[in-house]
């Protein structure tokens, strides 16, 4: 198999990448190890940025996000019993972002990959990424049970942390910076309506808890828990119990349960690989960085990656120049750094860190105090909340 651009990974990163190279008139071929059913239900990140929205709308992509999303134009702070909500297009010109599951967009874009798109091969398992510093790389992968050789002129990684894009790069040239936190998520999925129209971020002594939705009738919410917290351990009573206890204000708002219908707990963790690109291979998204979730900033900075890709190889295809190209990594990490700062900062404002002081405690409800009463503080998280510019 031969083709310009192979993408290793049908996440939203990859899927995106394959529709933006379609419109710019440039083939490629997408190899995903998982089934469809696997990638079209895997449950993952339900926040889009502002950008993110238009570049799906701008890749006529966006038709079933615009009916079925839920514009969101604010999110809630809660802490000392109170209550302050941030007003994002007042803060930002007019910016918001949209509330839209990472399944649905993985939805619309393999249909559209399969419809009008080049090849997406599902149970395709990438191998290896070999060559990558000749003008020749490929990727080796195993379909339909024997091994395949995919011939390109770019690789793009698009295969998360573990897959094998990142590993053709040497060490003697990887730089790595990470920090784990001790603390995770417990996330569930409940079939009831939202208990409030905007995402609400708590700080509480007990720990952090946030109230997000995927649609109109079931809600999504989390509780930070220890890291290594079995999900199983907790019944739904004492899951209701605690969120109550943690967003519980001064005024008459209450908590709506329902019937939890699927819990988990995710790790938090902070990681960039520096350089995202090795000659002729591209790292995107989860391949080069991860983001602790706390700043809903891991999809959208995938699509910022391949945004930055596409319109870099798109300028080489005309121009013949490959300065976009040759600046991949350093214009990603740009935006790589401003986004692991935000969510650094919002996860630790929020979280009780479990070796905290009084000291410490104090200073997080200065932190946010601080948000609630100034509007230059309150300004930069609303820019960086509905996202920092592509490219």
């Amino acid at each position: 198999m031969r083709t310009t651009v192979g993408i290793i990974g049908a996440g939203p990163a990859g899927l995106l990448l394959a529709r933006l190279l379609h419109n710019a008139g440039i083939d490629s071929v997408v190899l995903e190890s998982r089934d469809r059913a696997y990638v079209e239900h895997r449950q993952r990140a339900g926040i889009l940025e502002q950008g993110t929205v238009d570049v799906l709308r701008a890749a006529d992509a966006g038709e079933r996000m615009d009916r079925e999303g839920l514009r969101h134009d604010g999110i809630e702070l809660r802490f000392d019993r109170r209550r302050h909500r941030v007003d994002f297009p007042g803060l930002t010109g007019g910016r918001s972002v949209m509330v839209y599951a990472q399944t649905e967009v993985c939805k619309d874009l393999i249909a559209l990959q399969l419809k009008e798109g080049g090849p997406l091969l599902f149970e395709a398992e990438a191998l290896a990424v070999e060559g990558a510093e000749s003008d020749r790389p490929a990727v080796r992968f195993r379909h339909e049970g024997r091994e395949d050789v995919l011939e390109c002129d770019y690789v793009v990684g698009c295969d998360g942390f573990w897959g094998v894009s990142r590993k053709a790069i040497p060490a003697s040239l990887s730089r790595v910076f990470e920090r784990t936190y001790p603390f995770g998520w417990l996330g569930v999925l409940a079939d009831v309506a939202p208990s409030h129209d905007e995402l609400v971020y708590a700080r509480h002594e007990r720990g952090f808890a946030l109230l997000s939705m995927r649609s109109p009738s079931v809600s999504r919410l989390y509780l930070q828990v220890p890291a290594d917290t079995d999900a199983q351990a907790w019944s739904g009573e004492e899951i209701w119990e605690e969120l109550e206890r943690r967003l519980e204000t001064d005024d008459d708002w209450t908590l709506r349960r329902g019937p939890i219908t699927q819990k988990s707990v995710t790790p938090m963790r902070s990681y960039v690989h520096e350089p995202m690109r090795h000659g002729r291979l591209f790292l995107a998204g989860d391949a080069a960085h991860i983001v602790p979730p706390t700043g809903a900033k891991g999809l959208n900075l995938a699509v910022g990656d391949v945004v930055t890709f596409a319109q870099a190889l798109t300028h080489q295809q005309r121009t013949g120049s490959t300065e976009l190209l040759d600046a991949y990594s350093a214009t990603c990490l740009r935006r790589v750094w401003q986004a692991e700062r935000f969510s650094y900062d919002m996860t630790t404002m929020l979280h009780r860190h479990p070796d905290a002081t009084p000291f410490d405690e104090r200073l997080q409800l200065a932190r946010l105090d601080r948000i609630a009463s100034c509007r230059a503080a309150e300004t930069d998280l609303a820019e960086g909340y509905t996202g920092f510019p592509i490219g």
